[in-house]
C-alpha cells in the first residue's frame, strides 16, 4: 500500500467513524455502546473510549486510531505519541493517577521489566495464534504487533560508490575523519535494544562501541532527528538506525541508503500491552483484539515495518528471515538495557 492510498484509507475510515458517532448520538449517545461489543475472552465492552501510548511512526498511529474508530463505531481512541523514553516517563508521572489502557513501545526489553515489574496483564486477544516467531511472550502479555530492526544509514553524497562496512569497521581508523551519530538509546527503544543486544551478544560488543566514541560519534537524539540529520548532510552515517524510517526516505528520493552489517543485528518485536491500571480494561481488550486484525497488520506493513502475523507479508522491504542476526538474549538485555543506554550517552558526553 503505497502512501496515497494509506491517506485515503485513513479518510474513509475517519468518515465512516464519525458517521458511526453522529448516528449513535442520535440514538442517545454513548450508553448506547454497552452490549454492542465483546473483547475476545467474552468481556462485554461498555466503555466508549480507551486511551492509547504510541511511538513513531505518527502517521501509522493515527491511521490505527482511524481505522479502531471506524471497526467500532461510537469508540474514541485517546491516542498520545512519543519516543518509547517519553511514554516510560509520562507512565511514572501518571503512576498516581493511571491514564493509559494500552502502550506500545519500541523496545521488547522494556516491555519485559514492565512484565517483571507487574505492570501489564494476561489477555489472549483475538489472532494471537497468528502471531509470528518471537513475536508474543508465553504469558500473552507482550505482542509484538509490529517489529523492526536497525542497521547503518548512509548518505550517498558521502559515499557515490556505497557503503558496506561492518560494526566494528566504524571505530578503525578508516572512520576517523566520518561524522558519525547513533540515536540517544535512551530515547529509541530500537537502539536502546541494539545496544543491548550487542553488549551481550557479539564478542568485545562494549570495547566496540567505545570504539565508535572514540572516533567521534555524536548522540543523534531520538531517531527521526538522527535520520533528518543524514538526509541533510549533518552526518555522513547512523550507526543502528531504524529501518522504516530508512525505507520510508528512500522511497521519498533522498539521498540515503541502507543495509544490515553482515555480521548481524537486532529484530526487536514492538510491544503492544495493557496495562494493569487500565481505567478502561474492557475497551484495552478490544483494541489489543484490533491491533492483530488482518486489517491493522497490514496498515503496519505499508509503514516499511514486519506485521507480527505470519501472515501478512512484508510490503517493500527486508522480510524478516532475510535479515542478518546475532545471537539475542532477552532475559540478559533486559538487565542491562537501561544502565547501558545512558552509558552509551554519558561516555559521548564526555561524563
Amino acid at each position: 500500500m503505497n502512501k496515497a492510498k494509506r491517506i485515503s484509507a485513513a479518510a474513509m475510515s475517519a468518515a465512516i467513524a464519525l458517521v458511526g458517532v453522529a448516528a449513535l448520538a442520535a440514538c442517545g449517545g454513548n450508553e448506547d455502546i454497552a452490549g454492542k461489543y465483546t473483547a475476545n475472552d467474552g468481556t462485554q465492552v461498555t466503555s466508549n473510549e480507551v486511551t492509547v501510548y504510541m511511538p513513531s511512526p505518527t502517521d501509522l498511529d493515527d491511521d490505527l486510531k482511524a481505522g479502531f474508530e471506524a471497526a467500532y463505531p461510537g469508540m474514541t481512541v485517546n491516542l498520545w505519541t512519543g519516543t518509547t523514553g517519553e511514554i516510560t516517563a509520562k507512565l511514572e508521572s501518571e503512576a498516581a493517577n493511571p491514564q493509559a489502557d494500552v502502550i506500545v513501545l519500541a523496545s521488547w526489553s522494556d516491555g519485559l521489566s514492565m512484565k517483571n515489574d507487574g505492570q501489564i496483564v494476561s489477555y489472549q486477544a483475538a489472532n494471537c495464534d497468528k502471531m509470528g516467531e518471537m513475536m508474543v511472550d508465553d504469558d500473552y502479555m507482550l505482542y509484538g504487533t509490529s517489529a523492526s530492526a536497525v542497521g547503518v544509514i548512509y548518505n550517498t553524497k558521502s559515499f557515490p560508490d556505497g557503503l558496506d562496512a561492518d560494526w566494528a569497521d566504524f571505530g578503525t581508523a578508516e572512520f576517523a575523519d566520518v561524522a558519525m551519530e547513533i540515536p540517544d538509546p535512551t530515547k529509541s527503544g530500537a537502539c536502546k535494544d541494539f545496544v543491548a543486544g550487542f553488549s551481550t551478544g557479539i564478542e568485545n560488543g562494549d570495547s566496540i562501541m567505545q570504539s565508535w566514541i572514540d572516533n567521534g560519534l555524536k548522540n543523534g537524539g531520538g531517531n527521526n532527528p538522527a535520520i533528518e540529520a543524514v538526509k541533510a548532510g549533518e552526518y555522513d552515517v547512523l550507526i543502528a538506525g531504524v529501518d522504516y524510517n530508512a525505507y520510508s526516505a528512500i522511497e521519498d528520493g533522498e539521498s540515503i541508503d541502507f543495509y544490515y552489517p553482515e555480521s548481524g543485528t537486532v529484530i526487536n518485536p514492538r510491544p503492544a500491552m495493557i496495562m494493569k491500571t487500565a481505567p478502561h480494561m474492557d475497551a484495552a481488550k478490544l483494541f489489543m483484539d484490533y491491533l492483530l486484525s488482518e486489517e491493522a497488520q497490514e496498515l503496519v506493513a505499508s509503514y516499511y515495518l514486519i506485521p507480527g502475523r505470519s501472515d501478512v507479508a512484508c510490503e517493500g522491504r527486508t522480510s524478516i528471515d532475510e535479515i542478518p542476526t546475532y545471537n539475542t538474549d532477552w532475559t540478559a538485555m533486559m538487565a542491562i538495557a537501561s544502565d547501558k543506554a545512558q552509558w552509551i550517552v554519558d561516555t559521548i558526553a564526555g561524563k
